[in-house]
């Protein structure tokens, strides 16, 4: 019996080395970047203060807009098809190449509107039009960024863990080490300039990783229209930026009903909670990117593709679940140290809050069903509408409990989410 039981041990053991393996290499990777961020941040508050900090906020959110939109946000269909087509160069190629000149035409595209609309630009997000040449900047270095972004979903979707890891690392020092010089010459002004060439210089970065790699090949690299791969490239761009516009609409949609309803003090402790979680949670989520993504794309077999899944629930829930716990016994230190005693009246707000994550990370490795399958259509329903049905519980239940009601409609939000997406999964299981 233990010896028919033995492949079976020896198959979930190496897969659970794999996802362990995936979740410290992407939490090295993470870790490094939030690091650098915090540094800069840092930096700046010092140089600058809060204007110097409120204006690279406002630099930081539209550059992250950028990059989102640079290259039409095709990365998850790269990853995706080249995790389903790895094998057979000649896909491969043509994948690429189609990949490449959609980045192409869309970071120029979007390089023309920003030219174009550059003055308003800096007089609306920076307060001051005498920093439009930063704008002018930033409208270029995000062609760059976008090829960037190609390279990183490619060694992504070749499941090159390690390397990736090794770019996110090398890009971190970049981002410390340029606004650390140009700071120090410039003041804050260098520090936005260094924050805008330090993405751009990402591409040097990761393109002398992708070049020393087994699967690197000139012929990936070129201009090619293929009607078929720009279908398959366009949905997942269109599900890639619906995603990204829908988070911060939401968000602030939110944040301004709890600022006329309660206080601005108050939202201030709900989005530093917020903001936790959203910390430790990006830990999780990478590694759900990186490792999950492929990895249910180029399966097509039922009992494999169902063993992926439940190898993830049985890992990833109870990493996240202790994590929340230990972030729960430390939540007062955790909101000391990362913003200050007077936000400890929001403590009570982390329970609810951390029980949400778990059922959030449940949620979303089911909903990578939809991604890893390309299924547009609903995708692009359950973000709509679960935005929309994330407002309306917090008005209801934020009129019957108080501020703590919008932590309770971020766990009825997403238990519902949840029982969607196992709704989904279970159905396109059924047709395997």
């Amino acid at each position: 019996m233990i010896g028919a039981l033995a492949p079976v041990i020896e198959e979930y053991g190496l897969l659970l080395v794999n996802i362990f393996r995936t979740s410290i290499l992407t939490a090295i990777a993470t870790a490094a970047r939030l690091l650098s961020g915090f540094i800069v941040m840092k930096l700046v508050a010092v140089m600058a203060g809060p204007d110097g900090v409120a204006q690279l906020g406002q630099f930081m959110s539209l550059t992250a807009l950028l990059v989102v939109f640079a290259g039409g946000g095709v990365g998850p269909g790269v990853v995706k098809y080249l995790a389903e087509y790895r094998g057979d160069d000649a896909k491969v190629t043509l994948l690429l190449r189609a990949a490449f000149s959609f980045t192409l035409m869309a970071s120029l595209g979007m390089c023309v509107l920003v030219l174009l609309f550059s003055r308003p630009i800096s007089a609306w997000l920076l307060g001051d039009e005498q920093l439009r040449w930063l704008i002018l900047v930033l409208a270029v270095a995000q062609i760059f960024v976008a090829m960037h972004n190609l390279v990183i979903a490619t060694v992504n979707g070749m499941m090159d863990v390690k390397r990736l890891a090794a770019i996110h690392v090398g890009g971190a020092v970049v981002g410390v080490v340029l606004p650390s010089l140009l700071g120090y010459f410039f003041r804050l002004q260098g520090v936005l300039l260094a924050f805008v060439l330090a993405q751009a210089g990402l591409l040097l970065i990761s393109f002398i990783a992708y070049r020393r790699s087994s699967y690197f090949n000139w012929a990936s690299i070129g201009w090619c229209v293929d009607r078929k791969n720009f279908n398959l490239l366009a949905r997942f761009s269109l599900m890639t930026l619906t995603s990204a516009l829908m988070a911060p609409v939401i968000q602030i949609v939110v944040r301004n009903y709890l600022a006329g309803e309660f206080s601005w003090s108050e939202v201030g402790y709900w989005q530093a909670v917020a903001k936790v979680s959203e910390a430790y949670l990006l830990f999780i989520t990478m590694a759900i990117s990186v490792y999950y993504l492929p990895r249910l794309s180029a399966l097509s077999e039922r009992g494999a593709f169902i063993a992926e899944i439940r190898n993830g629930f049985l890992v990833l829930i109870p990493l996240v679940a202790l994590s929340a716990f230990i972030i729960y016994l430390c939540r007062g230190w955790v909101t000391t140290l990362l913003f200050s005693e007077a936000f400890h009246e929001g403590l009570y707000l982390y329970a609810p809050q951390l029980l949400g994550d778990v059922i959030k990370i449940a949620a979303f490795l089911l909903s990578y069903v939809m991604l890893a399958k390309a299924m547009t259509r609903m995708f692009l329903f359950s973000e709509v509408v679960f935005g929309v049905t994330y407002v309306g519980w917090v008005v209801v239940l934020t009129g019957q409990y108080g501020l703590i009601g919008s932590m309770y409609a971020f766990i009825v939000n997403y238990t519902i989410y949840f029982f969607f997406c196992a709704f989904v999964a279970a159905r396109y299981i059924k047709k395997m």
